[in-house]
């Protein structure tokens, strides 16, 4: 057996079918890390922290002495977790068991070898990722940088785009759902009923390998995506994409208001008094004093749809600001006027206008 050091794309596509365990500490892995890769700590943060301490301040070889006892009472353990790994793998997938399996550290250095020496030595095929998380990083920051023939899906608050996006993801167009990437619906109360959001660098691997997946099924094609404010509650969409975006052309879905306000009233005003006013109180400074009152006090008196007529009006007038805040607006957006929100209707018109 050998271990196999390979590059980030190939890496990535071996990904598809087998498992990947990152090997690099707890704290490491929940800040960001490869999407769908196992955390697989060969030390715990304070263990990390121990060999890393003796590593600076004492020398290199009295920090693998530290690391080897730490490693030496878990081989056989790993060893296990790696064989059940691959055993509810091959369930999962409905395929037959193999013994190949994907490792990284931070930088393919001596975490991911000592892992990937013992799994070798095991009997497992064991692919190495060159570079580690590292360079899939630098990766994941380059496919922002592609050009990319989008068509955006634009519209006002409450006009369905996300819908629109599901059913074209349905039918096997490619899609890139920001929302979902960010688990954010991007308005005041985009976080309600929602998990917290991932961190910036988790969203940017999402969002990287998305884009990846998505284009690798077209050729000469476009992707569809959602019309966004560069940030997304508290993610921003990187620079590079973002300028990809702004120059690309938007099919503007024009649902009159009232038919948005009884869309937006159905499904915001499920959720609880407290948590709505509170995310009404943070965006205050630029909804003013009287409406931020006048719509918290609507909300009180149980009368979401007076409430969301306020919010409704104060996103329609920023989201306009930034349509046309865009160079050469007049040749990239698409006016497609529509009468009510409805996914199967507007899909259609969208259709139509592409």
């Amino acid at each position: 057996m050998s271990i196999l050091k390979i590059n980030t794309t190939d890496f990535l596509k071996l990904a598809k079918s087998h498992p990947v365990l990152d090997v690099r500490s707890p704290g490491e892995y929940q800040h960001a890390h490869i999407p769908n890769a196992i955390s697989f700590p060969l030390f715990s943060d304070e263990e990390r922290k121990v060999v890393g301490t003796a590593y600076k301040q004492e020398s290199k070889q009295i920090a693998i002495k530290i690391g080897l006892d730490y490693f030496g009472q878990k081989m056989r353990s790993k060893v296990e977790e790696v064989e059940r790994i691959l055993e509810n793998h091959s369930k999962e997938k409905s395929i037959e068991t193999d013994k190949t399996i994907l490792v990284h550290c931070w930088r393919g250095g001596m975490r991911s070898g000592a892992v990937a020496w013992l799994l070798d030595l095991y009997g497992f095929t064991v692919y190495l990722l060159e570079g580690g998380y590292k360079a899939y990083r630098n990766w994941a920051i380059q496919q922002f940088e592609k050009e990319y023939n989008f068509k955006i899906i634009g519209g006002y608050t409450g006009s369905g785009k996300t819908l629109l996006l599901h059913a074209l993801a349905n039918e096997g167009k490619a899609v890139v759902d920001l929302e979902a990437l960010a688990n954010h619906k991007g308005s005041a109360l985009g976080a309600l009923g929602l998990t917290a959001q991932p961190t910036q660098e988790m969203f940017e691997n999402l969002l990287a390998e998305s884009l990846f997946l998505e284009k690798s099924k077209i050729e000469n094609d476009f992707i569809f995506i959602e019309d966004e404010s560069q940030r997304i509650g508290n993610m921003q969409i990187p620079n590079a994409l973002w300028y990809t975006m702004r120059k690309s052309k938007l099919y503007f879905i024009d649902i009159p208001f009232e038919e948005r306000l009884n869309y937006l009233t159905i499904e915001y005003g499920i959720h609880p008094t407290e948590k709505m006013v509170n995310a009404i109180i943070r965006i205050q400074k630029r909804l003013g004093g009287l409406e931020t009152k006048n719509a918290i006090n609507f909300l009180i008196e149980n009368n979401h749809k007076e409430s969301f007529s306020i919010l409704l009006a104060y996103y329609d007038k920023w989201y306009k600001k930034g349509l046309f805040a865009r160079d050469n607006a007049k040749d990239l957006i698409t006016t497609i006027k529509a009468e009510v929100v409805d996914t199967a209707t507007n899909i259609q018109l969208l259709k139509q206008n592409l």
